[in-house]
Formats: structure tokens, sequence, C-alpha cells
């Protein structure tokens, strides 16, 4: 499925003509903390297509977003407002399903980076089927990012769409899994929209490959601290006052390691 020919893309432009502006909503569950498995972090998701695009975003990341650039634009912050938005979805995937593309959109420390996803997700279609709310899917699985997924999708929605990086199926993928149930995507809910979702971006977004991104990120999870107070330096920070002040270094060490823990047990890894 490397390539879609000009008659399937025809008949993929046919199909989502009539499923424009719509988005779906995924129930998404994580055991992101690899020492703590039995606990499951549950987020909301949805995902945003419009014609032959499409964007997937955590519902609390969306919300919070928006109630950043509200302070920004007045000058008037305020932490009590942010609370209960914290998310683990702190990424956004950007279809263009006409180019076969894929954007990744996600922060480290307090940089924005974005790469091209460069690897096919190689689907085996099984006669499994099964109905799942009101959808008959049949299975499909793919090793992908180190894990292997098995993924339900349904033709009733004729759109080759999914949650995260997942697409390429003959149908909507309804609900998708890795093997060791770590985490979970669970179509909830289908509802007309105006338009997608916009994000405005703050700052520069770091463009670089995938392999680099990953690097960027080895480096912080070796020495986070560091990591965050180099970016913040980046971004216009005072670096030197946050290691010349120890309460602020351990302030900033102490929030580090609560997101290393988080973030233990990727989704890719």
């Amino acid at each position: 499925m490397k390539k879609i020919t000009i008659l399937l893309v025809c008949l993929l432009f046919s199909a989502i003509s009539n499923a424009q502006d719509t988005r779906f909503i995924y129930e998404v569950l994580m055991k992101s903390n690899a020492s703590d498995l039995s606990a499951t972090q549950k987020e909301l998701a949805f995902l945003d297509v419009s014609g032959i695009r499409s964007v997937f975003y955590g519902e609390n990341n969306y919300k919070r977003d928006s109630v950043m650039q509200r302070m920004w634009e007045t000058r008037n912050f305020s932490s009590a407002e942010m609370a209960g938005l914290r998310s683990d979805i702190n990424y956004r995937i950007e279809k263009d399903l006409s180019e076969q593309k894929i954007l990744y959109t996600g922060r480290i420390g307090r940089d924005q980076y974005q790469y091209e996803e460069d690897r096919n997700m190689k689907w085996k279609i099984l006669p499994e089927t099964a109905v799942i709310g009101s959808y008959k899917t049949q299975k499909a699985e793919a090793d992908f990012a180190g894990r292997k997924w098995s993924a339900w999708f349904t033709q009733d929605i004729p759109l080759q769409e999914g949650p995260y990086k997942f697409s390429g199926l003959p149908g909507l993928i309804v609900k998708v899994e890795d093997a060791d149930g770590h985490y979970e995507f669970n179509l909830k809910e289908v509802k007309k929209i105006a338009a997608p979702a916009m994000f405005v971006s703050r700052g520069n977004i770091v463009q670089l490959k995938r392999a680099d991104f990953e690097k960027q990120m080895q480096k912080f999870r070796a020495d986070p601290t560091s990591f965050m107070m180099r970016s913040g330096s980046r971004a216009g920070g005072n670096r030197g006052a946050a290691q010349a002040d120890p309460n602020r270094r351990r302030e900033m060490e102490n929030r580090s390691k609560e997101m290393l823990e988080r973030m233990s047990n990727p989704l890719e890894r």
C-alpha cells in the first residue's frame, strides 16, 4: 500500500467528499508509566477529517493550547486555568492522504519539533470479523514503531484513516491496540464539524528528520534538566538564573523527573 493508483485516488476523493469536515472522537487508554503498568491514563482525542487531509490531537492538549493563546494575547496568565488540562497526548498528527504524507508535531522540553514519518505501515488483513458498536469490522495486524498492533476497520466508513499515525486500510479504523495491552484507541463518537481544529504556533517549530528527533528525545531522557534549561535559553528564558537558584533548579529537576516517569513506556519504542 505504498502508493495509491489514480483510480483509487478518484474513488477516495468521491468517498470522502461525503464525509468532509467530520470529527471522529476516540477514547485513548495509555499505560505510559513503565514503573506502574497497572495504572491506565484515559483521554479523549479527536481525528478531524476534511477532504484528503486530517489532524489528530488530544482534547486536553487543544484546550490547553487555546487557553495559552488567550493568555498570550491578554498578557493575563493564570495557573488555575491550566489545572486539569495536563495531557499525555502532547502531540498532533497531520495526514495528507493524496501524498501519503504524515507529519508529527510534538514538544521536547520547551521546544516544538516536527518531522515527516518515513516508515511504511504494512498491514496484513485477516479474515476475522467482529461487530464493534454499530460497525461491522475486519481485523488487520502490523508491526510498527516497536510494537505489534491489531486494528479493526470498517468499510461502513470508506476512509483510509485512523487515530495517531494509523491509516492505509480500506476503511476507518474503529479500534487499534498493541499486543502488550499498553495502548488502545477506541472510536466513541462521530459528528459533523464546521471546520477542523486550528493550531497557533508560538515561536519556531524545529523541522528535522525523525532519526534526529529521536536523538533529541534521547538527550532529554539522559539529562532532562540540562535539556530543558538549554531549550529555555533558546526560547528566551534565563538559563543562568535557573543554574544559580538552587530552589528553581530543584523544582525543574522534580518536574523533569515526573515527566520522565510519565513517559517511561512510550507508544513508540
